[in-house]
This record gives C-alpha cells, sequence and structure tokens, in this order.
C-alpha cells in the first residue's frame, strides 16, 4: 500500500541519516531524506486527486498490534479519507520543498545530516498524527512533533537564546497537552474505547449527559471538547498558550517554514475538524473555540503591525490565520477552515522561504530597518513574495478570480457572518480588523525590504561582510592562499551566522557609507537554484490554489468532497452565497486601506509611521511588547517556579534532606572513626586499661543492679 510508503519512508531516512551521521558524509543524508519525501509527495497527490475527482474510498491498512490491556484494546492503524488526504499532500509537499531549500541554506552547516535527520522525524510525526484512526495514535504523533520541534528550534543549541525557545516550546506545549491527555482519559471513560470512528458514531448518544468533574456536574461533551481543544490551543499557538511561537525563528529559517505553514501549527485545526462529530454535540465548545480563534486573529495582527525581524512578522502572521481557521471551525464551517489551511499552506511556506532567501541575501541580517531597494538585486524572491503577498492579503475581486488567500479568507468570513449568530457576528468583525492589519503588515514587509533607499550599512551583519570581503581582498593582494582564505571566511560566517539573533548596542551606528548610497559598498546576491525552485513552485500554489479547489472544499452544496469525514453544513454553504453584498466586498476594501496605509508610511512619507508611533506612546508600547504576555507569564509563572525550586533545593534537600539523611549519617560515621582512630594508639598497656575499665564498668553495673 503506498500509504505505508508515505508514512514510513522519511522516519526510515531520518534513522539512517540520524544514526548514520557525519559518517555518511554531508551529502548522501540530504539525498536520501530528500528523496524519501519527494516519493512521499509524489504518492500522495494521486491519493488526493482520487478524493477530488469522486473515485476515492475511505479505507484502512492495518500495521501491527499495538496495546491490548483489559477493555483497552487498539491497534496501529493507518486511516485514509479525504481529510487525510488533504493533510498527506500539504505536509509532504511543503516538507519536500523545505528539504530540497535546506541543500542551498544550510550548504555551510557542519551539521546537516543531524538537520535532515530532524527535518524527516518531524515529517513522520506529523503523517502519523494525521493518519490515526485512535486517539492515542494521534497523541503518539502529537507528542511526536513536539519533540522534533524542540530539537529544530534549538538546532543551534550553543546559542543561548535557540535552547532557551526550544525549552519554552517544548513547556508551553505540555501544558497544552496535559489537556489534551485529560480529554483522552475522560472520552476513554464516556465511550469506553479510543477508536476515533467509534467514538464519532457514539457522539450523539451523549449529547446532554452529565459527567463529574472538579467537584461538580457539567456537559459531558462540553467538558471533553474543551480539554480536547486546550490541546489545540497549545499545539496551534492560540491566544494564551501562542507565547512560543514567536521564539521559535530561533530556529534556522527552513524550520519555521515548515513548522509554520503545514505542520505542527496546524495540528490543532485538523484535530478539531477529524473530531467535529463531537464538538457539534456543545455549542458552549463551539462557541468558545470561535472567540479564542476571532481574539487570536485580532491579537496576532496587532503585534506583527509593530514588529522589525521579517521573521516574526510572517510568525504573528501564522499565529492569526491560525485564528482564522479555528473560528471557522467554531461557527461550523469545518470545510472553510480546512480550506484555509490548504491555500495557507502555500503562501506561509512562499513567505517563510522567501524571508529565508533575503537573509541570505543579505547576511543573516533579519532587522527590515537594515534592508531597502533589494528587488533589484533579488528578483526572483521579490516576484515570488510579492505572490505570497498577493495570496496572503486575499487580493481579488467578489465574483472574479483572485490569489489563493482570496478564496480560504472570504470563505471564512462570510461563513462567519453567515452562521447568524452573536459569536458568528463577533468573530466576522475581528477578522475583518485582522484582514486591515494583515493586509498593512503584510505590504510594510514588502515596502520596507525592497523599495526605498538602501539601509544596509547601518546593519552590523553587513558591517561584517564588507569586513570580510576587504580582508579577503587584502589576503588575496599580498598573496595569501585563496584555499586558506576561504576556510577563514567559512569559520567566521559559520561563528557569525549561529548567532545572528541580535544587533550590538550602537555599533552600526557608526559605520562609514564608503560607497555613499547607504550600501556600504555591499551587493546582496540571489540565491542559488536549489532554494529558488521550491519559491517558484510554491508561489504556483499561492497563485492558483484557490480558484483551483473552492469548489471542492466550500462550494459543492453535498459536501461529496469530504465524504463524511467531517460535519459538512450545508446550510451554511446556502447562508455564505446569501450574505449581503457588503459582506463580500468589504475583505478587499480593507485590505485596499491596508495597501494604501503601508504605501503611504514606508514609501511616500516615511516620516508617517514614527509620528504615530509617538501620538500612540504607551499603546504603541504595549503592542510592540507583545501586549505584555512573556511579562505576565513571567510574574505569575516563571519567577515563583524559580523561587519555589530554590527553595525547594536549599532549604528542603541541602537543609534538611541532606543534612539529617545522606550527609548528616556520613558526617556521624566520619567523626566516629576519627574519635575511634585517637583510641587505637598500637600500645599494649592502653588496651589493657580499656579493657580494666570495661571490666570496672560491667561490675560496678551488676552491683548497682
Amino acid at each position: 500500500m503506498s500509504i505505508l510508503l508515505i508514512v514510513f519512508l522519511p522516519l526510515l531516512a531520518s534513522l539512517v541519516a540520524g544514526l548514520g551521521n557525519k559518517s555518511l558524509g554531508l551529502v548522501v543524508p540530504k539525498v536520501l531524506t530528500t528523496g524519501a519525501l519527494f516519493v512521499a509527495c509524489a504518492l500522495s497527490w494521486p491519493i488526493f486527486l482520487s478524493f477530488l475527482g469522486g473515485a476515492g474510498a475511505a479505507y484502512e491498512v492495518h500495521v501491527l498490534k499495538w496495546v491490548a490491556s483489559g477493555t483497552m484494546t487498539f491497534d496501529w492503524t493507518l486511516s485514509v479519507d479525504s481529510l487525510t488526504a488533504v493533510m498527506l499532500v500539504v505536509i509532504t509537499s511543503v516538507s519536500a520543498l523545505v528539504h530540497l531549500y535546506s541543500w542551498g541554506y544550510m550548504s555551510e552547516e557542519p551539521d546537516q545530516p543531524r538537520f535532515f535527520a530532524y527535518l524527516s522525524l518531524f515529517t513522520f510525526a506529523m503523517l502519523m498524527l494525521v493518519t490515526a484512526n485512535n486517539l492515542v495514535q494521534m497523541f503518539f504523533g502529537w507528542e511526536g512533533v513536539g519533540l522534533a520541534s524542540y530539537l529544530l528550534i534549538g538546532f543551534w543549541f550553543r546559542k543561548p537564546s535557540a535552547g532557551a525557545a526550544a525549552i519554552k516550546a517544548f513547556v508551553v506545549n505540555r501544558v497544552g497537552d496535559l489537556g489534551f491527555m485529560l480529554g483522552i482519559f475522560g472520552t476513554f471513560l464516556v465511550f469506553g474505547t479510543v477508536s476515533i470512528p467509534e467514538i464519532l458514531e457514539a457522539a450523539p448518544s451523549m449529547a446532554g449527559s452529565t459527567i463529574g468533574f472538579l467537584g461538580a456536574r457539567f456537559d459531558t461533551m462540553t467538558v471533553l471538547c474543551l480539554l480536547l481543544f486546550v490541546g489545540a490551543m497549545g499545539k496551534s499557538a492560540q491566544l494564551g498558550l501562542h507565547t512560543w511561537l514567536p521564539d521559535a525563528m530561533e530556529g534556522p529559517t527552513p524550520v519555521s517554514a515548515l513548522i509554520h505553514a503545514a505542520t505542527m501549527v496546524t495540528a490543532g485545526v485538523f484535530m478539531v475538524c477529524r473530531l467535529s462529530p463531537m464538538f457539534e454535540q456543545t455549542e458552549t465548545a463551539m462557541n468558545v473555540i470561535a472567540v479564542v480563534g476571532a481574539a487570536t486573529c485580532f491579537f496576532a495582527a496587532t503585534v506583527g503591525c509593530t514588529q522589525w525581524d521579517i521573521k516574526r512578522v510572517i510568525a504573528y502572521s501564522t499565529c492569526s490565520q491560525l485564528g482564522y481557521m479555528f473560528f471557522a471551525a467554531g461557527v461550523g464551517a469545518y470545510g472553510a477552515a480546512m480550506f484555509h489551511l490548504f491555500t495557507h499552506a502555500f503562501f506561509k511556506a512562499l513567505l517563510f522561504l522567501g524571508a529565508g532567501s533575503v537573509i541570505h541575501a543579505m547576511h543573516h541580517e533579519q532587522d527590515m530597518r537594515f534592508y531597502g531597494a533589494l528587488r533589484k538585486h533579488i528578483p526572483i524572491t521579490f516576484w515570488t513574495m510579492t505572490a505570497g503577498t498577493l495570496a496572503i492579503t486575499g487580493v481579488g475581486i467578489a465574483g472574479f478570480v483572485g490569489f489563493a488567500g482570496f478564496y480560504s479568507k472570504d470563505a471564512i468570513l462570510e461563513a462567519a457572518f453567515g452562521s447568524g449568530t452573536s459569536v458568528g457576528t463577533f468573530a466576522f468583525w475581528m477578522g475583518i480588523a485582522a484582514a486591515l492589519m494583515t493586509s498593512f503588515y503584510s505590504w510594510r514587509l514588502v515596502f520596507l525590504t525592497f523599495f526605498g533607499k538602501p539601509r544596509w550599512i547601518q546593519s552590523e551583519h553587513i558591517q561584517h561582510a564588507v569586513h570580510d570581503a576587504h580582508g579577503r581582498d587584502d589576503h588575496e593582494h599580498r598573496g595569501a592562499p585563496a584555499e586558506e582564505d576561504a576556510g577563514e571566511m567559512t569559520d567566521r560566517h559559520d561563528a557569525h551566522a549561529a548567532g545572528h539573533g541580535g544587533h550590538a548596542e550602537g555599533g552600526a551606528h557608526h559605520a562609514v557609507d564608503t560607497a555613499g548610497d547607504g550600501t556600504g559598498g555591499y551587493h546582496p546576491h540571489e540565491s542559488p537554484l536549489v532554494m529558488l525552485l521550491p519559491l517558484l513552485l510554491l508561489s504556483v500554489g499561492a497563485v492558483a490554489a484557490g480558484y483551483i479547489f473552492h469548489d471542492a472544499f466550500i462550494s459543492d452544496g453535498e459536501g461529496e468532497f469530504w465524504k463524511g469525514s467531517l460535519v459538512f453544513h450545508e446550510h451554511l454553504i446556502h447562508a455564505m452565497h446569501g450574505v449581503p453584498t457588503w459582506v463580500k466586498w468589504t475583505p478587499f476594501t480593507v485590505m485596499s486601506l491596508g495597501l494604501l496605509t503601508a504605501w503611504y508610511g514606508y514609501i511616500k512619507n516615511t516620516s508617517f509611521p514614527k509620528a504615530v508611533a509617538d501620538q500612540l506612546g504607551p499603546v504603541y508600547t504595549f503592542v510592540y511588547r507583545k501586549w505584555m504576555f512573556d511579562e505576565l507569564y513571567n510574574a505569575i509563572f516563571v519567577k515563583p517556579a524559580f523561587w519555589l525550586g530554590k527553595v525547594f533545593w536549599k532549604v528542603l534537600d541541602i537543609g534538611i534532606i541532606d543534612r539529617f539523611g545522606p550527609d548528616g549519617a556520613a558526617a556521624v560515621v566520619a567523626r566516629g572513626s576519627t574519635y575511634a582512630q585517637k583510641v587505637q594508639s598500637g600500645y599494649l598497656y592502653s588496651y589493657a586499661l580499656v579493657m580494666l575499665l570495661g571490666l570496672v564498668g560491667a561490675i560496678s553495673w551488676v552491683i548497682a543492679g
């Protein structure tokens, strides 16, 4: 069966590359892992297209017997239906292109085998998650992507900020995973099985029942679904458990594309859609999902408008787009949520990999304030990122052809409005506000990066590049061996690249612009073909995926494509088509406003953004500081945890347990040995005296008794 190859080829390649490591050289692990992903991708598309054409049918493939303990029995079985097929093409396509892109981006990295092994391990875990036919198998994949993301985010483990970001991602996700585990435990308690098909079939019969939880009685399905949703909040970085996502940018850029585009962060959306028959039984849980998604959508968009790091802008954009997917699921538009997940994978992977191409061209500089005028130097990167920006901002005209985001994001907004509920209306207006800000920060990124005047000389990274280049020229002029100089350059570059997260205070401002044009004599270069090819392929998806696939995902009134793999509300589709004209045109209007505002502020009148920031004052600072979530969590959780740990360590462990336990007993023995040693003089009269004293003491005891 092709599904076995799709799932296990990445695992096999990961094991060979990881265990072989550098003994296989640098090329063999890359060939194995990349080849395995392209084979998996080639096998995934026919499965997806068969469902798209109506010929596909759901099936399961048994792998092995797994657990049989009392009433809990389940096997390792791969389940394939239309929902799985969508995820298969998304995961394998993006991962294959990320593998290929990494050939160029990580070409100077000495630990490439380890990197490619981690990438393939991540892909395997995600494939395990989406093919699971029971909750324990899903949890296996769920934790697998958590582990692999920890390894990838902290890939540059010698860099303290990367290690801290990896730990943060792991810990925050454990909070969500606790809720997910409790949800699985509760589901097994209620349904007596962890089989997803059996649970979904029995879910309607549990509507209206109650369960004891935290000393009170609550609606059964509400408790279970909210616990499961807590897991989705952690994995998909929803408001409250989102703080790990921006810090994940400490990993290499291909990792950012893989985690943020198609895989880990979409796991929560997939889980909610997979278990949609459960969530349909509880209006409370659905409303919570919609509100949290809408709030996340708005919050992340506001923060994205203020960030300067090119990768962090795109990271908050991911967080915002995930909010769209969740509030779509919350109003019952699961097909629209999956459609946006599908299109988002193409344009977000494109934007991240495009950002990596910019960073590559700018000697690992990530601050957009030090970019400018790059469109003529890296034209392919410019045009592909422009295509991604057109897709994410939803450029298109109602009734006419548009880019990918135009179809999927507009469908979500129309579904929210068409739901006719107060929660749906709230989500609609939050989504409209977020669409305005999405357009603004996306075009702000484009204008700061590719337009205006060069501001490169202000960058410490560019100064290093120019200095290294001049040093090389001097060496060559003095007749230094070219091979030796190239090796020194590579060593310096690797050391510099491993710590490219920040800028030295004030160092860049003392640079001398010898060229007189803001470039400092630096010449950006276009990325190699191995990096540009994934950008070009993803551009096709960003441009055309929405137009080609929107009928299957959301416009089919009978939901034929989904074939029961998720709940499909035909009445909601009709409501989407019947929304007022102003609802259809509002996303286009706010997109245009965002574009014009960004153009005015970063092309026409460049002093305008600073003036606005100064006027907003503390509001701007609050948003720029990411609504102070990190500071709040640091005060509420981190510092008390460290204080408590110090108390346990200093007082309980060292002061009490060690003092009166192992250390105390050892001290008593040591002191006793010292005193006993003094008695052992080696003289016969000393021993006779001790014996005499002992005899006198014994006789005295007998007489006294």
